[in-house]
């Protein structure tokens, strides 16, 4: 038998989830910590299900990042509906959290935010093949991702492709591949990598027909800093092709390899609403990929 879920106790868990303690949840709501712990309680009695795993800070468990994109999903709709009657709060900004990873910020998605005005935006920086995770936990609206699945309650665009370049300094060219056979070389040399996430130049090279790039690793987790790594001859790295672009032009980088690359398919995933300021994000978006990225 279905059940209503009261509004109050759905936003409590919310408040929780974003303020990280019960405590800090009362003190947004201007409730008692008593109050907010007799919702949470009462909410999961309701559902049946535990909703909030009680650590610091508190998490949502599988069942409640359900309830939690709900809320937000609420949120949004009922800022939408008072925007359209000319209700909203005297310069209250209408915000947009999307989760994108660090090569699409770098390169071509910041253009696409302005070109849509009057939003707030809170970017959350992500792996691509991770930023599904926290739209499918509530905790963004729209996610740039490799996932091609639509996370529940969402739907999935393809926004283009990015190509990488395996690159590396010419003089780093000359001492680590000296002529020998290129997975060899690179399942031995010094390599910059994103993160201990990082899998790509491993991939890279298990393509090649090696088991992973070279022990010797950098790990620099920024995009910009990615680059200045393998530009400074840290070590060899696949770098976006825009990237790579301009440092090929003045040899201070060169191809490991003249005809090897490998090509990583962005997806835009947003939730199912009639939200005209998430509608007009995400074509934003979609004209900015169709601009910047492969088809």
């Amino acid at each position: 038998m279905m059940t209503e879920l009261p509004l109050e106790q759905v936003r409590t868990l919310l408040a929780v989830v974003d303020e990280g303690t019960f405590d800090a949840a009362a003190a947004a709501l201007h409730v008692t910590p008593s109050a907010v712990s007799q919702r949470v309680k009462a909410l999961e009695q309701r559902t049946g299900r535990v909703l909030l795993q009680r650590t610091k800070p508190v998490r949502p468990t599988e069942s409640g990042a359900v309830l939690v994109r709900y809320a937000r999903q609420l949120a949004r709709l009922e800022r939408d509906a008072w925007g359209e009657l000319g209700l909203s709060g005297a310069g209250e900004p209408t915000r947009v959290s999307v989760a994108v990873n660090a090569d699409s910020l770098a390169t071509w998605f910041l253009p696409a935010l302005t070109r849509v005005a009057g939003l707030c935006f809170e970017l959350h920086r992500e792996d691509e093949d991770h930023t599904a995770a926290l739209l499918r936990e509530g905790l963004v609206m729209a996610a740039v991702t490799t996932a091609a699945d639509p996370v529940p309650g969402c739907t999935v665009r393809p926004l283009g492709r990015m190509r990488y370049l395996p690159v590396g300094t010419p003089e780093f060219t000359a001492a680590h591949l000296g002529g020998r056979p290129l997975p060899e070389a690179l399942s031995e040399a010094p390599v910059v990598v994103f993160d201990r996430k990082d899998d790509f130049q491993d991939a890279f090279v298990r393509r090649l027909g090696r088991g992973a790039a070279g022990p010797l690793r950098h790990l620099v987790p920024t995009s910009e800093g990615f680059l200045d790594a393998v530009a400074a001859g840290l070590g060899w790295g696949m770098v976006p092709e825009v990237q790579a672009g301009p440092l090929l032009a003045e040899d201070r980088l060169a191809l490991l390899a003249a005809e090897e690359w490998m090509d990583v398919t962005l997806y835009w995933q947003q939730w199912k609403l009639d939200s005209p300021a998430l509608a007009a994000f995400a074509e934003a978006v979609t004209a900015t990929a169709a601009e910047a990225l492969r088809r």
